[in-house]
């Protein structure tokens, strides 16, 4: 079996850092790059795409909502759809310039917080988002949490799609993810996120916060790169994945 290992990159703003970068990219496969709305910046996304091309991962737009100070997870009501899919698309094409003045390319596209939590469950946002993506091109892979209307969506418009599930996340019975205002919407423990996830690789499912199985077929597995934990993590998620077979290749 081959997954992906991903991981929310480029989350520096001006002099204040976010994560270590650089130890997790000696980690993952794919990395999702903040386009500057709800973090990073010009510079910091072109130091990121160095950064990636150097490891040999796989570069993808991390868009979000226009909230810096709430790093995009504030939830934005009553976007006009127009909007949206504009907000959408400008943070793919400042991706894109850097990675194209760089000698890469954008090669998939997962969205931030908020945005990403209320197209979860709102198909009207989904559909928005994922012809956003398609409309601009036809080979970029849309990432999409698992068994949401993300995923619904992302079908519909055709193209490349991959299923995505979280290795520090806790999981509703719908299959979204537990709000992190709750005190276990978090996996903190290396060794508690590592067999989470060899579970879900394993039983091709994801288990809720009230043991109700949720199908899914993961394609990729994402560490959070905000986390305090995250390279631990992320090192004992490959060793756990990896010692039972699986191999870590971006998709």
């Amino acid at each position: 079996m081959k997954i992906d290992l991903n991981a929310d990159l480029g989350e520096s703003f001006g002099p204040w850092r976010m994560g270590d970068d650089a130890a997790m990219l000696d980690i993952v496969t794919s990395a999702n790059v903040a386009c500057g709305f709800h973090a990073g910046d010009p510079a910091e996304m072109t130091r990121t795409v160095r950064l990636c091309l150097e490891k040999g991962v796989s570069i993808g737009a991390h868009p979000g909502f226009d909230d810096l100070q709430g790093f995009g997870r504030r939830q934005i009501s009553g976007t006009p759809e127009l909007d949206l899919g504009a907000m959408i698309l400008y943070q793919i094409g400042a991706l894109e310039a850097i990675a194209t003045s760089e000698g890469a390319r954008v090669h998939h596209v997962k969205m931030h917080g908020a945005l990403s939590n209320m197209c979860m469950t709102n198909r009207a946002m989904a559909d928005t988002f994922a012809k956003a993506v398609r409309c601009y091109r036809d080979d970029l892979v849309i990432m999409a949490i698992a068994a949401t209307e993300i995923q619904s969506a992302a079908e519909a418009v055709g193209g490349p799609m991959v299923a995505e599930v979280f290795a520090d996340r806790t999981y509703n019975d719908d299959g979204t993810l537990t709000s992190r205002s709750r005190p276990d919407a978090l996996i903190h423990d290396p060794d508690i996120a590592a067999d989470h996830v060899l579970r879900m690789v394993e039983t091709q499912s994801v288990t809720s916060i009230n043991g109700k199985k949720i199908p899914v077929k993961p394609d990729t597995i994402c560490v959070h790169g905000d986390n305090p934990a995250a390279v631990k993590l992320a090192e004992r998620v490959r060793n756990r994945l990896e010692q039972n077979g699986v191999t870590l290749k971006a998709f």
